[in-house]
């Protein structure tokens, strides 16, 4: 997409902010696949919504994505079976730890920089909402585009329908000639609920939806006269980069020396020239169970359903099942999520307290606060069948071509029985090839490694023996993924 200021034609990168804390919308959402990764009932992720509509508006199918080292492969994947012919064109940016907006937005607008010159204009979308009026998204992002070019840092107002505290507001001054879009007054912080009734009654505000679009000129000038320190620590990060499996990976001790900070405080709220778009398109941030709630149909007793579920004498509750059956018996107003290893059930009226239990699972050190039964790995992932004081039972699945890191265990042993396929094994100085219904044993501290050679999955079945299962009793010596024993 293009945008006109004069003589000037301005290229336009979408840059796309990938991640999440995995607790709103636990059990479903958790850390290490958080909920732009979650699937919706149209059987969908979002992060593969957002990818979607950032093709729509880069002229060449470039796309920059700013994400966890955790998180890059699930991208890569998804975006891959959108998109196979642009990979190529894709630009992976790799967070080693979070640090907040504005240093991962910095960092793109420098990287952006060094490709394109400082007159590019940024699109940055979070990767966790959900538009389904795409028409309407690129028409805004043109006028946006054309704000952007002439100066503005521009970002996209959503009307309110309600009074909701759990966004922030955007105040409009005077409107901006010929454009459906108005000068900033002010950022304001969530609201409580009398404060938000206000803003709602006063038509002058709209919701601020995390999306922005502006110039890399006008974002590093910015950074320049209000928050210098920022800027300082970002390009000394930024000298830190390294190419790695295709995608820029920072230095630790230079990224976590960068601060804490979000693009609202850092730039926004103290920015000279700052316009918001009075954006056309539907918008949810899906921000709780409740947001997720209404997208599903409801039945004549006001019920919600995705899954399978009976409702006999129940009112107003939303269900969300796997491959159980859930059934509600003389209930009013609860939601009931299911998944295989948790449950959750809650009061509608409740759901902002799923954090609560997310900080208690982390607090006891569960794993459920982390991961699903089946984790995903950049080889592939592995479901765990049992889990007991002392043996725990694993599914692994390796993708073609890939292959886990060189490694051993202080605290335990394993068997594998390879289930389908022919995997290559290193079982400490020996390497063979393992077929179907056959097993190695692996002793505590020896070096071992599993490689899929061929071009189809293979399947194996783990059995872990000791008195500790956690998989940071892993030493990673060698991984072409590039992860260590920290990770």
């Amino acid at each position: 997409m293009h945008a006109k200021n004069k003589e000037r034609i301005l290229k336009l990168i979408p840059v796309i902010l990938s991640g999440g804390a995995g607790t709103r919308l636990w059990p479903v959402s958790r850390r290490a696949y958080p909920k732009p990764f979650m699937k919706l009932s149209n059987g969908r992720t979002l992060a593969e919504l957002t990818f979607e509509r950032a093709l729509e508006v880069s002229e060449d199918g470039t796309v920059m994505t700013v994400t966890s080292r955790d998180y890059y492969f699930i991208c890569r994947d998804l975006y891959n079976n959108i998109a196979k012919d642009k990979m190529d064109k894709q630009i992976f940016m790799l967070e080693p730890m979070g640090r907040n907006t504005a240093p991962a937005i910095t960092l793109a607008a420098l990287e952006i920089k060094q490709r394109y010159g400082e007159d590019t204009i940024m699109l940055v979308m979070p990767s966790d909402h959900l538009i389904k009026d795409v028409e309407s998204f690129k028409k805004d992002v043109s006028e946006s585009a054309k704000l952007a070019a002439k100066g503005y840092i521009t970002t996209f107002g959503i009307a309110p329908t309600a009074p909701e505290t759990g966004y922030g507001y955007i105040k409009a001054t005077e409107n901006i000639s010929g454009m459906d879009a108005a000068i900033i007054d002010e950022f304001k912080e969530k609201p409580d609920l009398k404060t938000a009734q206000d803003y709602l009654q006063s038509g002058n505000y709209s919701w601020n939806s995390g999306m922005f679009c502006l110039t890399v000129k006008q974002l590093l000038e910015e950074l320049e006269t209000t928050s210098s320190d920022v800027l300082s620590a970002v390009n000394k990060c930024f000298e830190s980069k390294n190419l790695q499996q295709d995608a820029i990976h920072f230095d630790n001790d230079s990224f976590a020396a960068m601060p804490d900070i979000s693009i609202d405080y850092a730039v926004m709220e103290k920015a000279k020239n700052r316009a918001v778009i009075n954006s056309k398109f539907d918008w949810n941030d899906i921000g709780s169970w409740n947001s997720m709630a209404e997208l599903a149909e409801s039945d004549d007793s006001g019920n919600r359903v995705e899954g399978k579920a009976i409702t006999i004498d129940s009112r107003g509750c939303y269900i969300r099942s796997g491959d159980r059956i859930v059934a509600t018996v003389g209930v009013d107003d609860l939601m009931i999520v299911d998944t295989k290893d948790a449950v959750l059930v809650a009061h509608k009226h409740k759901s902002q307290g799923v954090k609560d239990v997310v900080q208690f699972l982390k607090s006891k050190n569960h794993e459920a606060a982390i991961f699903h039964q089946t984790v995903h790995r950049p080889w592939g992932s592995y479901t765990i069948l049992e889990d007991e004081d002392d043996c725990k039972v694993k599914r692994l699945v390796v993708k073609p071509g890939q292959v886990l890191s060189l490694q051993r265990h202080q605290k335990r042993s394993e068997h594998w029985t390879v289930v389908s396929g022919t995997a290559k094994v290193r079982n400490g100085d020996e390497e063979f090839l393992l077929n179907a219904n056959e097993s190695t044993y692996i002793p505590k501290n020896t070096l071992h490694r599993l490689e899929n050679p061929t071009d189809t999955d293979i399947a194996l079945i783990e059995v872990q023996c000791g008195d500790y299962f956690g998989e940071d009793d892993i030493e990673r010596l060698e991984d072409v993924y590039g992860r260590t024993t920290d990770d």
